[in-house]
């Protein structure tokens, strides 16, 4: 019967899997080494098992890099708290109408947006004059950007 014993590296690996756990401990919220830690034990194995040292480095680095690369996205997905949308956000895709002329060259341009007014700049850089409906692409700052949406208005 064969026994298995940690060879000369293989306290390495226990060293290494203890110290990967105990920092994931001490951040429970947010997975930061646990992928460290699998890796450790996959080489630990290897090491029980007699294999050299340059595969235990190399199955440590696949498995620590490969659950880092796959899982890593998801888990951030999740585990992060939802982002509240503002008010800005629920400004982009949004109609109004222009009240003063856009002229990105100018710098000038005005949208009215649901009761307030808006600094704004042509998304396309194409001038849009006054009384134009828009649509809100996108909001930078202080500034709406936005295209025509189509039909005129009496401002």
């Amino acid at each position: 019967m064969h026994a298995f014993a940690i060879q000369a590296f293989g306290w390495l690996w226990v060293v290494l899997l203890v110290a990967f756990l105990a920092v994931e401990a001490a951040c429970p919220i947010h997975l930061v080494s646990i992928w460290f830690a699998v890796g450790s034990l996959v080489a630990l194995v290897a090491d029980l098992l007699g294999a050299a040292l340059w595969l235990q480095i190399v199955l440590f680095l696949v498995v620590s890099g490969g659950l880092l690369a796959m899982l890593w996205p998801l888990a951030k997905k999740y585990m992060n708290p939802k982002v509240v949308a503002t008010n800005v956000d629920s400004l982009v895709g949004s109609l109004g109408y222009v009240t003063e002329d856009i002229d990105n060259v100018a710098a000038k341009g005005q949208v009215k947006l649901g009761g307030m007014e808006w600094t704004a700049r042509s998304q396309s850089g194409a001038p849009i004059p006054k009384g134009q409906m828009i649509k809100v692409e996108r909001v930078e700052g202080v500034k709406a950007y936005v295209s025509p949406a189509g039909q005129t208005v009496q401002v």
